[in-house]
Protein backbone atom coordinates (compact mmCIF):
# COMPACT_ATOMS: atom_id res chain seq x y z
CA UNK A 1 0.00 0.00 0.00
CA UNK A 2 1.13 3.56 -0.68
CA UNK A 3 1.28 6.18 2.05
CA UNK A 4 -1.98 7.76 0.88
CA UNK A 5 -3.69 4.37 0.71
CA UNK A 6 -2.58 3.56 4.24
CA UNK A 7 -3.89 6.87 5.58
CA UNK A 8 -7.22 6.30 3.82
CA UNK A 9 -7.48 2.76 5.20
CA UNK A 10 -6.63 3.88 8.74
CA UNK A 11 -9.37 6.51 8.70
CA UNK A 12 -11.89 4.03 7.27
CA UNK A 13 -11.10 1.64 10.13
CA UNK A 14 -12.21 4.16 12.77
CA UNK A 15 -15.04 5.95 10.97
CA UNK A 16 -17.87 3.60 11.84
CA UNK A 17 -20.69 4.23 14.29
CA UNK A 18 -20.90 1.23 16.67
CA UNK A 19 -22.98 3.16 19.21
CA UNK A 20 -25.53 4.33 16.61
CA UNK A 21 -25.02 7.95 17.63
CA UNK A 22 -25.90 9.27 14.20
CA UNK A 23 -22.42 10.22 13.07
CA UNK A 24 -23.31 9.39 9.48
CA UNK A 25 -27.11 9.44 9.60
CA UNK A 26 -27.48 11.74 6.60
CA UNK A 27 -25.54 9.99 3.81
CA UNK A 28 -24.61 13.27 2.12
CA UNK A 29 -24.12 15.69 5.01
CA UNK A 30 -22.81 14.18 8.21
CA UNK A 31 -19.97 14.39 10.74
CA UNK A 32 -17.68 12.26 8.58
CA UNK A 33 -18.26 14.14 5.33
CA UNK A 34 -17.98 17.51 7.09
CA UNK A 35 -14.43 16.69 8.21
CA UNK A 36 -13.13 15.18 4.97
CA UNK A 37 -9.38 15.71 4.76
CA UNK A 38 -8.95 16.70 8.41
CA UNK A 39 -7.33 13.46 9.55
CA UNK A 40 -4.58 13.55 6.95
CA UNK A 41 -4.09 17.30 7.46
CA UNK A 42 -3.69 16.81 11.22
CA UNK A 43 -1.09 14.08 10.77
CA UNK A 44 0.85 16.00 8.13
CA UNK A 45 0.77 19.19 10.18
CA UNK A 46 2.30 17.45 13.18
CA UNK A 47 4.93 15.49 11.27
CA UNK A 48 5.84 18.51 9.17
CA UNK A 49 6.44 20.83 12.14
CA UNK A 50 10.06 21.13 13.33
CA UNK A 51 10.44 20.15 17.01
CA UNK A 52 6.77 19.26 17.21
CA UNK A 53 5.35 19.03 20.73
CA UNK A 54 1.85 17.84 21.58
CA UNK A 55 -0.22 18.95 24.58
CA UNK A 56 -3.13 16.54 25.08
CA UNK A 57 -6.17 17.23 27.27
CA UNK A 58 -8.93 14.76 28.12
CA UNK A 59 -11.57 13.85 30.67
CA UNK A 60 -15.33 13.45 30.43
CA UNK A 61 -17.07 13.20 33.80
CA UNK A 62 -20.05 10.86 34.26
CA UNK A 63 -21.86 12.09 37.41
CA UNK A 64 -24.47 9.31 37.24
CA UNK A 65 -21.90 6.50 37.11
CA UNK A 66 -21.18 3.96 39.85
CA UNK A 67 -19.02 5.46 41.24
CA UNK A 68 -19.25 8.96 39.68
CA UNK A 69 -16.01 9.20 37.69
CA UNK A 70 -14.39 10.07 34.39
CA UNK A 71 -14.98 7.69 31.51
CA UNK A 72 -12.53 5.29 29.90
CA UNK A 73 -12.91 6.88 26.47
CA UNK A 74 -10.30 9.62 26.25
CA UNK A 75 -7.69 8.85 28.93
CA UNK A 76 -6.84 5.51 27.32
CA UNK A 77 -6.33 7.19 23.96
CA UNK A 78 -4.31 10.05 25.49
CA UNK A 79 -1.98 7.59 27.23
CA UNK A 80 -1.61 5.73 23.93
CA UNK A 81 -0.46 8.94 22.23
CA UNK A 82 2.23 9.35 24.86
CA UNK A 83 3.34 5.72 24.49
CA UNK A 84 3.38 5.99 20.69
CA UNK A 85 4.90 9.42 20.08
CA UNK A 86 7.55 9.83 22.79
CA UNK A 87 9.64 6.95 21.34
CA UNK A 88 9.70 8.88 18.05
CA UNK A 89 11.33 11.82 19.81
CA UNK A 90 8.28 14.02 20.28
CA UNK A 91 7.47 15.88 23.49
CA UNK A 92 4.02 14.96 24.77
CA UNK A 93 2.13 16.51 27.68
CA UNK A 94 -0.99 14.95 29.21
CA UNK A 95 -3.50 17.19 30.94
CA UNK A 96 -6.58 16.25 32.90
CA UNK A 97 -8.30 16.40 36.25
CA UNK A 98 -6.68 14.37 38.98
CA UNK A 99 -8.37 11.00 38.49
CA UNK A 100 -7.65 11.07 34.76
CA UNK A 101 -3.98 11.81 35.24
CA UNK A 102 -3.65 9.16 37.96
CA UNK A 103 -5.01 6.66 35.46
CA UNK A 104 -2.78 7.92 32.65
CA UNK A 105 0.30 7.84 34.88
CA UNK A 106 -0.44 4.21 35.71
CA UNK A 107 -0.92 3.42 32.02
CA UNK A 108 2.40 4.98 31.07
CA UNK A 109 4.22 3.18 33.86
CA UNK A 110 2.80 -0.10 32.57
CA UNK A 111 3.02 0.58 28.85
CA UNK A 112 6.47 2.09 28.34
CA UNK A 113 9.88 2.41 29.94
CA UNK A 114 9.77 6.15 29.14
CA UNK A 115 8.66 7.63 32.45
CA UNK A 116 7.67 11.29 32.72
CA UNK A 117 10.07 12.99 35.13
CA UNK A 118 8.25 16.31 35.48
CA UNK A 119 4.89 16.46 37.23
CA UNK A 120 3.12 19.68 38.16
CA UNK A 121 0.19 19.65 40.59
CA UNK A 122 -2.13 22.63 40.81
CA UNK A 123 -4.89 22.57 43.41
CA UNK A 124 -7.32 25.44 42.96
CA UNK A 125 -9.72 26.17 45.77
CA UNK A 126 -12.62 26.99 43.48
CA UNK A 127 -11.95 24.27 40.90
CA UNK A 128 -11.56 20.49 40.96
CA UNK A 129 -7.98 19.32 41.43
CA UNK A 130 -6.05 19.65 38.20
CA UNK A 131 -2.85 17.91 37.25
CA UNK A 132 -0.42 18.31 34.39
CA UNK A 133 1.76 15.32 33.52
CA UNK A 134 4.69 16.08 31.24
CA UNK A 135 7.75 14.32 29.92
CA UNK A 136 11.19 15.34 31.15
CA UNK A 137 12.09 17.45 28.10
CA UNK A 138 9.04 19.67 28.48
CA UNK A 139 9.70 22.36 31.15
CA UNK A 140 10.33 25.76 29.63
CA UNK A 141 9.26 24.66 26.16
CA UNK A 142 6.03 25.40 24.30
CA UNK A 143 3.64 23.08 22.55
CA UNK A 144 3.25 23.37 18.80
CA UNK A 145 -0.05 21.46 18.80
CA UNK A 146 -2.97 21.24 21.23
CA UNK A 147 -5.10 18.10 21.04
CA UNK A 148 -8.39 17.58 22.89
CA UNK A 149 -9.71 14.02 22.95
CA UNK A 150 -13.18 13.27 24.34
CA UNK A 151 -13.37 16.51 26.31
CA UNK A 152 -16.73 18.23 26.45
CA UNK A 153 -16.85 21.78 25.09
CA UNK A 154 -19.32 24.60 25.58
CA UNK A 155 -22.59 24.74 23.66
CA UNK A 156 -24.27 27.83 22.24
CA UNK A 157 -25.48 28.91 25.70
CA UNK A 158 -22.06 28.47 27.31
CA UNK A 159 -23.09 25.32 29.20
CA UNK A 160 -21.65 21.82 28.89
CA UNK A 161 -23.80 18.80 28.08
CA UNK A 162 -23.64 15.03 27.91
CA UNK A 163 -24.92 13.19 24.84
CA UNK A 164 -28.26 12.71 26.61
CA UNK A 165 -28.55 16.45 27.24
CA UNK A 166 -27.62 16.39 30.92
CA UNK A 167 -26.02 19.64 32.09
CA UNK A 168 -22.56 18.76 33.44
CA UNK A 169 -21.21 22.31 33.68
CA UNK A 170 -20.61 21.93 37.40
CA UNK A 171 -18.33 18.95 36.82
CA UNK A 172 -16.35 20.44 33.93
CA UNK A 173 -13.16 22.51 33.93
CA UNK A 174 -13.44 25.02 31.04
CA UNK A 175 -10.22 24.07 29.27
CA UNK A 176 -11.84 25.03 25.98
CA UNK A 177 -11.05 28.66 26.84
CA UNK A 178 -7.50 27.97 25.71
CA UNK A 179 -8.73 26.63 22.38
CA UNK A 180 -10.93 29.69 21.89
CA UNK A 181 -8.03 32.05 22.65
CA UNK A 182 -5.86 30.17 20.21
CA UNK A 183 -8.52 30.45 17.49
CA UNK A 184 -8.24 34.24 17.83
CA UNK A 185 -4.46 34.55 18.25
CA UNK A 186 -3.28 31.64 16.05
CA UNK A 187 -0.66 30.52 18.57
CA UNK A 188 -0.54 26.79 17.78
CA UNK A 189 -2.27 24.19 15.62
CA UNK A 190 -5.27 22.57 17.29
CA UNK A 191 -6.74 19.09 16.86
CA UNK A 192 -10.03 17.75 18.20
CA UNK A 193 -11.05 14.11 18.51
CA UNK A 194 -14.66 13.26 19.28
CA UNK A 195 -17.52 10.87 18.67
CA UNK A 196 -20.72 12.65 19.62
CA UNK A 197 -20.94 16.32 18.66
CA UNK A 198 -20.43 17.74 22.16
CA UNK A 199 -16.63 17.58 22.32
CA UNK A 200 -14.00 20.30 21.82
CA UNK A 201 -13.44 20.63 18.09
CA UNK A 202 -17.01 19.96 16.99
CA UNK A 203 -17.53 23.68 16.51
CA UNK A 204 -15.81 23.24 13.16
CA UNK A 205 -18.89 21.37 11.90
CA UNK A 206 -21.90 23.48 10.83
CA UNK A 207 -24.68 23.51 13.40
CA UNK A 208 -27.26 22.34 10.85
CA UNK A 209 -25.14 19.26 10.13
CA UNK A 210 -24.99 18.34 13.81
CA UNK A 211 -28.72 18.89 14.27
CA UNK A 212 -29.76 16.67 11.34
CA UNK A 213 -27.51 13.81 12.47
CA UNK A 214 -27.15 13.83 16.27
CA UNK A 215 -30.04 13.40 18.75
CA UNK A 216 -30.17 16.44 21.06
CA UNK A 217 -27.75 18.09 18.62
CA UNK A 218 -29.36 21.51 18.83
CA UNK A 219 -28.70 21.59 22.59
CA UNK A 220 -25.41 19.75 23.03
CA UNK A 221 -23.40 20.88 19.97
CA UNK A 222 -20.01 22.16 21.12
CA UNK A 223 -19.34 25.46 19.38
CA UNK A 224 -15.57 25.44 20.00
CA UNK A 225 -13.67 24.69 16.76
CA UNK A 226 -10.23 23.24 16.16
CA UNK A 227 -8.06 23.55 13.07
CA UNK A 228 -8.42 19.82 12.43
CA UNK A 229 -11.16 17.50 13.66
CA UNK A 230 -11.03 13.70 13.71
CA UNK A 231 -14.50 12.20 14.07
CA UNK A 232 -14.65 8.49 14.81
CA UNK A 233 -16.93 5.89 16.34
CA UNK A 234 -15.01 5.90 19.65
CA UNK A 235 -12.70 8.75 20.56
CA UNK A 236 -9.88 6.42 21.63
CA UNK A 237 -9.91 5.12 18.07
CA UNK A 238 -9.02 8.62 16.89
CA UNK A 239 -5.88 8.52 19.04
CA UNK A 240 -4.93 5.16 17.53
CA UNK A 241 -5.50 6.58 14.05
CA UNK A 242 -3.54 9.79 14.65
CA UNK A 243 -0.56 7.89 16.08
CA UNK A 244 -0.71 5.43 13.17
CA UNK A 245 -0.80 8.30 10.68
CA UNK A 246 2.34 9.76 12.22
CA UNK A 247 4.09 6.39 11.97
CA UNK A 248 3.05 6.03 8.33
CA UNK A 249 4.32 9.49 7.41
CA UNK A 250 7.55 8.90 9.29
CA UNK A 251 8.00 5.50 7.64
CA UNK A 252 8.53 3.82 11.01
CA UNK A 253 7.29 0.44 12.23
CA UNK A 254 5.74 0.54 15.74
CA UNK A 255 7.23 -1.55 18.51
CA UNK A 256 5.49 -4.73 19.58
CA UNK A 257 3.37 -3.36 22.46
CA UNK A 258 1.70 -0.70 20.33
CA UNK A 259 -1.55 -1.51 18.48
CA UNK A 260 -1.65 -4.78 20.44
CA UNK A 261 -5.16 -5.63 21.74
CA UNK A 262 -3.87 -7.75 24.63
CA UNK A 263 -1.54 -5.01 25.84
CA UNK A 264 -4.27 -2.40 25.47
CA UNK A 265 -6.67 -4.46 27.57
CA UNK A 266 -4.14 -4.85 30.39
CA UNK A 267 -3.49 -1.13 30.38
CA UNK A 268 -7.22 -0.35 30.43
CA UNK A 269 -7.73 -2.65 33.43
CA UNK A 270 -5.01 -0.79 35.30
CA UNK A 271 -6.48 2.61 34.41
CA UNK A 272 -9.98 1.62 35.53
CA UNK A 273 -8.59 0.51 38.87
CA UNK A 274 -6.21 3.42 39.44
CA UNK A 275 -8.48 6.28 38.33
CA UNK A 276 -10.97 4.98 38.92
CA UNK A 277 -12.52 5.25 35.47
CA UNK A 278 -15.92 4.01 34.30
CA UNK A 279 -17.52 2.97 31.04
CA UNK A 280 -19.20 6.11 29.71
CA UNK A 281 -22.27 4.27 28.43
CA UNK A 282 -22.95 1.70 31.17
CA UNK A 283 -21.65 3.87 34.01
CA UNK A 284 -19.94 0.86 35.56
CA UNK A 285 -16.35 0.54 36.75
CA UNK A 286 -15.42 -2.06 34.16
CA UNK A 287 -12.56 -2.40 31.67
CA UNK A 288 -14.81 -1.54 28.72
CA UNK A 289 -15.32 1.51 26.51
CA UNK A 290 -18.66 2.99 25.41
CA UNK A 291 -20.56 -0.19 26.26
CA UNK A 292 -18.84 -2.21 23.54
CA UNK A 293 -17.67 -5.79 23.83
CA UNK A 294 -13.90 -6.04 23.85
CA UNK A 295 -13.80 -7.82 20.48
CA UNK A 296 -15.86 -5.05 18.90
CA UNK A 297 -13.85 -2.31 20.56
CA UNK A 298 -10.42 -3.55 19.43
CA UNK A 299 -11.42 -4.44 15.86
CA UNK A 300 -10.14 -1.06 14.49
CA UNK A 301 -6.96 -1.39 16.53
CA UNK A 302 -6.22 -4.80 15.01
CA UNK A 303 -7.05 -3.47 11.55
CA UNK A 304 -4.66 -0.52 11.99
CA UNK A 305 -1.91 -2.92 12.98
CA UNK A 306 -2.52 -4.89 9.77
CA UNK A 307 -2.30 -1.69 7.72
CA UNK A 308 0.95 -0.63 9.37
CA UNK A 309 2.48 -4.02 8.70
CA UNK A 310 1.36 -4.16 5.05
Amino acid sequence: MTTDEKLTAILAAVQTDPGNRGLGRDPNDNLFTATKGDFEAACRSFVGTPNAALDVTTGFYIPTATPPAFETDGPLGAAFLFRALVPLGYRVGLTGQKACVSAMHAAIAQGTTLKPAYIEYRDESDQPSYVVQLDEAWPGQSATHYLAIEHVGRASNGRYYSMRGRDITGFTKPVDEGFLRNAEQRLVETIGIGDGGNEIGMGKIPHDTIVKNIPNGDLIHCRVPTDHLIVCGVSNWGAYAFAAGVYVLRGVTPHGDLFDPNCERKILEIMVREGPLVDGVTGQQTATVDGLTWDKYVKPLARIREILES
